[in-house]
């Protein structure tokens, strides 16, 4: 469970615009909106250290805000990442209240060995559950120790942490369990659809390659002949 809070001293923001956000990140920091429950949108700066370290692991982090003194709770909500460079851009702040359920995303974590000669498939990256902000789990572990091919997880049989709500669709697919297939077997089936579909494989084509073809023939592009198969010099 993810009971733990972290404290993250932000700042008013009063400039805007781009470059107001490249000064910003300049200076380590990361520019922000919080939001929620009625009140007006309020825009901040964050400690870009903490904040990265605070959500590096856990996107659901519940965060303490302190602006001026006062704290608040608040989950991010949206992180804007830079495409190449491993810093955040800008974050929503969404406010909680203590008490208050969510509805957030938790990303599946796989455990066990599934039975020889098998391939594990996970389907569905993250569930959608609910959960008090104070109890929001990190992932939600799904064990396919010993599962045989051919076994498949439904969201309905995934045990969630206790506290939390199953939210999405029970019927969705979240691990797969299938035969691995030897190279063997896959050109045996591969032959097989082709022969399925009319094609047929030109065995003689090694064997062709590198002579020249009726076509280049025609053409003119003609084998080059060695001096003695030539007319003598003049």
């Amino acid at each position: 469970m993810s009971s733990d809070e972290i404290r993250i001293d932000a700042e008013i923001r009063t400039e805007f615009g781009k470059g107001a956000a490249r000064r910003i990140r300049r200076a380590d920091k990361i520019p922000a909106v919080m939001y929620g429950h009625g009140e007006e949108p309020r825009h901040i700066t964050l400690p870009g250290h903490d904040t990265m370290m605070a959500l590096k692991y856990n996107a659901n982090a519940l965060l303490t805000i302190v602006v001026d003194g006062q704290q608040e709770y608040a989950l991010a909500k949206d992180v804007q990442r830079h495409v190449l460079k491993p810093w955040i851009e800008h974050v929503d702040l969404v406010v909680v209240k203590k008490g208050e359920k969510v509805t957030v995303e938790v990303p599946v974590h796989v455990e066990g060995e599934a039975g020889p000669e098998t391939i594990v498939t996970v389907d569905a990256q993250t569930l959608e559950v609910e959960a008090d902000v104070t109890s929001i789990p990190e992932s939600i572990v799904v064990s396919v120790e010993g599962l045989e091919a051919g076994t498949q997880v439904l969201a309905s049989e995934v045990e969630v942490p206790k506290g939390s709500t199953l939210v999405t669709d029970p019927e969705t697919l979240v691990v797969n369990i299938t035969e691995q297939i030897s190279a063997e077997a896959l050109e045996a089936e591969l032959a097989e659809a082709e022969a399925e579909a009319g094609v047929e494989r030109d065995e003689s084509e090694d064997e062709t390659e590198g002579s020249p073809s009726d076509k280049q023939l025609a053409e003119g592009d003609a084998p080059m002949e060695s001096p003695e198969d030539g007319n003598p010099e003049a």
